[in-house]
């Protein structure tokens, strides 16, 4: 399989995620948005362990992947304020992180010293989009939950906005 190559299963398995995206947007049952929040999440942890299990992670994927988690996330928080579901403190403490790795990222493209710096999923990134998940997930079935999820997701990214701060520092100091 060519490294390069952008068809490959675990790219389309992130792509599905926009088209989840406009659905979720549009779905008015609690158990339709709930089976798709459920199928985002699986196909976040199925393609890039697809992409390593058959050799197939390429930049495209490493691309793809958390974009089109944010796309997934930024769609159902919209749909969410939109409808009164959640206010619109919960929804910025939601996108924090988003907000702030997508800054990173292309503050980090537009410095010269930075852009070798090759970008991958950190263990913490990670947490906070299961998080996020779980707290979109109780808005629709544990609204009792939310706040404390919140809160969690709040901590989860300060926490991952300093661990990806800090490998970009270290990358710099190797450079």
């Amino acid at each position: 399989m060519h490294r390069h190559a952008i068809l490959t299963l675990p790219n389309a398995l992130s792509l599905s995620r926009v088209a989840m995206a406009a659905w979720f947007v549009f779905a008015q049952g609690t158990t339709t948005r709930l089976i798709l929040l459920v199928v985002a999440g699986a196909t976040d942890f199925l393609d890039g362990w697809i992409a390593r299990r058959r050799h197939q992670a390429n930049r495209w994927g490493a691309l793809l992947d958390p974009l089109t988690d944010r796309v997934f996330v930024f769609a159902a928080l919209c749909s969410y304020l939109f409808r009164g579901e959640i206010s619109t403190a919960q929804y910025f403490i939601l996108l924090a992180r988003d907000i702030a790795t997508s800054v990173g990222f292309l503050v980090a493209r537009g410095v010269s010293w930075l852009r070798p710096a090759e970008f991958q999923a950190r263990w913490l990134g990670k947490a906070v989009t299961v998080l996020q998940l779980a707290a979109l997930a109780a808005v629709l079935v544990a609204p009792t939950a939310v706040q404390p999820l919140i809160v969690a997701v709040a901590v989860g990214a300060v926490l991952a906005i300093v661990d990806y701060t800090l490998v970009l520092w270290r990358t710099r100091a190797r450079a």
